[in-house]
C-alpha cells in the first residue's frame, strides 16, 4: 500500500491535532471518557476479556476480524469483517481513538493495517512477545537487543516468530512514529486459553500420582493472567501511552517450585513431585516449552523485568486466582477428557520418570 503526498499530510496533520487534545483522555473527577476502540482479532482468548474490560470502563468498541472465530460471541458488538492480508475496505473511511493489533505476525500486514489507519486513529497498540529479544539467557528489560530479520522476505512465523513480531513494531513506528504502543508480554495464561500450556500444570497434579517437575525448582516461572493483561492494555490507552513495555509476572520473582506448590494448594493435589534435572531430560529427549510447558532452564531464560509496566500501573491478582479460575474453566468444558494441546503425555511422563529412578 503506497501513500500519497496527501496521505503523508494527512497523517502529519491528525498527528498534531491528536497531540493537542490528548488530555482529554479523563474527565475532571478521574474517570476514563469514553473512548472509540478498534480491535484486530477480539473473538479468541485475550481480545474477549479486552472487550469485556473496556464496555465496563464505558468504551465503544468495533472488533476487525475474519468472522470464523466464536462468530457468535459479541452479537452486541459492531463486528467488521475482513480478511487483513490486502483485504481493509471495512476499515477505510472510518475514524477511531486507537487500535488495539492482537493479530499481528507479518510486518507486511502490521504496515499496510496502520498505513491504512495512521489518519483514523491516535494511537496504535501493538501485543508483542518477549520472543522479540535475541538472548534471554541474562535475563531482559526493554533496552535488551531484539533478534534480527535475517531474511526481510520471510513470513515463517513458526521459525521466525520473535524476528518477525520485532519487525511488526518496527513497522507500525515506521507508519506512526511517536504513537505506538508496544506491549511485550511472556505467556499469557488463564480461562480459555486455546494452548494449555499453562492448564497442564492444574489439570496434571489435579490427577495426582508421580508428577514429573522439571530442573530443580528453581527456574523462574513468569506468567500473566490474561485479564490483568487485558485490562492494563484498556487503560493504556485510556492514558495514551506509548513506547515499550514487558508485560511479564509478578512483583517479586516466582520460582517454578512456588508455582507448582500454589497450584498444589489450590486443587488439593496429593501428587509426588519428582524434579528431573535439565540434564537428563536433554538425554530423554524432553523439551522445555513443549513437554513441560512455561518452563525454561534459568540459563537459558533468565528474569525479565516488569519494572516499567509496574511503575506505568501493571497490576497482578493472586497467582491463587489464576489457577483456581483457570481449572474451574477446563473442568466446565465438554473435552476435559480429551488430551491436552501441550504437555508430555501419561506414558512418556511414566517412562522417564522410571529411568530417572533406576538411574545408577
Amino acid at each position: 500500500m503506497k501513500l500519497t503526498r496527501r496521505d503523508l499530510l494527512k497523517t502529519a496533520l491528525a498527528g498534531a491535532a491528536m497531540t493537542a487534545c490528548s488530555h482529554t483522555r479523563y474527565a475532571h473527577d478521574g474517570s476514563p471518557r469514553p473512548q472509540r476502540l478498534l480491535i484486530l482479532g477480539g473473538t479468541n482468548f485475550i481480545g474477549p476479556y479486552m472487550v469485556d474490560y473496556a464496555r465496563e470502563r464505558g468504551h465503544e468498541v468495533t472488533l476487525f476480524n475474519r468472522g470464523k472465530t466464536n462468530p457468535g460471541r459479541f452479537k452486541d458488538v459492531e463486528q467488521l469483517h475482513g480478511d487483513r492480508d490486502g483485504h481493509l475496505e471495512a476499515l477505510a473511511g472510518r475514524s477511531w481513538d486507537a487500535v488495539i493489533d492482537n493479530s499481528g505476525y507479518v510486518p507486511r500486514l502490521v504496515e499496510d493495517a496502520a498505513k491504512l489507519l495512521a489518519a483514523s486513529v491516535e494511537q496504535y497498540v501493538f501485543v508483542s512477545s518477549i520472543s522479540v529479544y535475541d538472548d534471554l539467557s541474562k535475563g531482559a528489560d526493554e533496552t535488551t537487543v531484539v533478534t534480527p530479520l535475517t531474511d526481510p522476505k520471510s513470513e515463517d512465523v513458526k521459525n521466525d516468530y520473535g524476528a518477525l513480531k520485532a519487525a511488526c513494531e518496527r513497522a507500525a513506528e515506521r507508519v506512526m512514529p511517536g504513537r505506538v504502543l508496544k506491549i511485550r508480554p511472556g505467556f499469557i495464561v488463564g480461562p480459555n486459553d486455546p494452548t494449555d500450556r499453562f492448564t497442564y500444570w492444574p489439570v496434571r497434579l489435579q490427577r495426582g500420582g508421580a508428577v514429573l517437575a522439571p530442573g530443580d525448582g528453581k527456574d523462574h516461572a513468569q506468567v500473566i493472567d490474561v485479564r490483568d493483561l487485558a485490562e492494563w492494555t484498556v487503560r493504556s490507552v485510556e492514558a495514551r501511552r506509548v513506547g515499550v513495555y514487558n508485560a511479564v509476572g509478578y512483583k517479586d520473582d516466582v520460582t517454578f517450585d512456588q508455582m507448582l506448590a500454589t497450584i498444589s494448594t489450590v486443587t488439593g493435589s496429593k501428587a509426588q513431585l519428582s524434579w528431573v534435572s535439565y540434564e537428563f531430560l536433554q538425554q530423554q529427549g524432553v523439551s522445555p516449552w513443549s513437554d513441560m510447558p512455561v518452563w525454561g532452564p534459568r540459563s537459558e531464560v533468565g528474569l525479565i523485568s516488569n519494572a516499567r509496566a509496574r511503575k506505568q500501573g501493571l497490576t497482578f491478582r493472586p497467582l491463587e486466582t489464576t489457577v483456581r479460575d483457570t481449572l474451574a474453566w477446563w473442568n466446565s468444558l465438554p473435552r476435559r477428557d480429551e488430551p491436552l494441546h501441550a504437555g508430555i503425555t501419561p506414558k512418556r511422563e511414566a517412562e522417564v520418570l522410571d529411568a530417572w529412578n533406576k538411574r545408577v
